[in-house]
C-alpha cells in the first residue's frame, strides 16, 4: 500500500472520476433517498497515488443535515483510498461545522457496510423499498445486487462528529 494523497477534483482528472462512476453506476446519475444526482455537479474529492493517478473518488453535498457522502469508489478496494477519502470528507464538514457525516447505501452491499462499520459510522435507518422507487428514476437499477441478494433497501449511515461514539 503507496502513499496516497487527497486533494479536491481538478479538471484534468475528469476523465478518470467519469470512469470510476460509470463502472460503479453506470454513469453520472444516481438516485438516492428519492433524489437524482448528477455526480458531475457535486464537489469531489480524488485521491491519488505516488504515480499521479487517480485512485477514488468520494463525491458529497454539504447542507443543513451534515455532509452527505453521495458516492465513494475505488479503483483498487483494500488498498487505503476509500479511509483516506472518507478522512478527507470528515475533515470538510468539521471546517463546515456539519454535525455529521452521512450517507446511504443498499441492503446487498455487505462490504460497504463493513466498511463504513469500521469507519465509526452507525446504521440509523432503513428505507423499506427506495431501491424499488429508484427503478422508476433510474430503470438500469439490477433486481439483484453483490451476491445474487435481492436489491430493494436504502441503509442510512452516519456519524456524529461532535462526539464519536464507538
Amino acid at each position: 500500500m503507496g502513499t496516497i494523497e487527497v486533494r479536491p477534483a481538478e479538471p484534468h482528472d475528469h476523465q478518470d472520476v467519469a470512469a470510476l462512476h460509470h463502472r460503479e453506476w453506470g454513469g453520472p446519475h444516481v438516485v438516492v433517498h428519492d433524489t437524482r444526482y448528477d455526480l458531475r455537479t457535486l464537489p469531489t474529492l480524488v485521491a491519488v497515488d505516488a504515480a499521479g493517478e487517480v485512485v477514488g473518488a468520494l463525491v458529497h453535498r454539504l447542507a443543513d443535515d451534515g455532509l452527505e457522502v453521495v458516492s465513494l469508489a475505488a479503483t483498487m478496494p483494500g488498498r487505503g483510498a476509500g479511509s483516506a477519502l472518507l478522512a478527507a470528507a470528515e475533515a470538510v464538514a468539521g471546517s463546515a461545522g456539519a454535525a455529521r457525516l452521512w450517507l446511504v447505501t443498499t441492503n446487498d452491499n455487505l462490504s460497504a457496510l463493513r466498511f463504513y462499520q469500521r469507519r465509526g459510522l452507525r446504521i440509523v435507518a432503513v428505507d423499506a423499498g427506495a431501491v424499488d422507487r429508484a427503478r422508476q428514476v433510474k430503470p438500469t437499477i439490477p433486481y439483484l445486487g453483490a451476491d445474487d441478494i435481492p436489491l430493494h433497501d436504502e441503509l442510512i449511515l452516519e456519524r456524529r462528529l461532535e462526539t464519536r461514539e464507538r
